[in-house]
């Protein structure tokens, strides 16, 4: 018997949105303290694994901005597109770069966290969606 549970619906799209946020903050403030790209991308897993429990997976797929396959191609695609202007640059592959443009600083490091995040989101995402999915068909 499969019960719904109206309270939990509820509270599952408030969470999902400020699990979000949380991964969003804790992405832009790891590229200067502890933190970054994997740790915001298991928050957005949590996320998004909320919303494939309570609503179900094709809801879940739904809110997600890309596929998870793209997710996660768009990830390392961007980590890799990070140490370009390294090698460029210095010579060596990896080795990011700063820029200060006054009251903000810009870096390579936050275009790879930005890779590390979304690769870690659709990586899991995905693992966990085929797992909730192994787990519909089995009941």
């Amino acid at each position: 018997m499969n019960r719904r549970s109206l309270l939990l619906e509820y509270v599952a799209w408030f969470g999902f949105w400020v699990m979000l946020a949380a991964s969003v903050w804790i992405l832009l403030r790891g590229h200067n303290a502890p933190g970054g790209g994997f740790i915001a991308g298991l928050i957005a897993v949590a996320g998004s694994s909320l919303l494939a429990i309570v609503y179900g997976i094709d809801n879940a797929r739904r809110r997600m901005p890309f596929s998870p396959l793209a997710l996660t191609v768009t990830g390392v695609l961007l980590a890799l597109l990070s140490g370009v202007p390294g090698a460029l640059g210095s010579g060596s592959f990896l080795t990011h770069l700063w820029w200060d443009l006054g009251p903000v600083k810009l870096s390579t490091v936050l275009l790879f966290d930005l890779g590390v995040y979304a690769a870690v989101w659709g990586a899991f995402t995905s693992y966990l969606f085929a797992l909730l999915d192994e787990g519909e068909s089995a009941s």
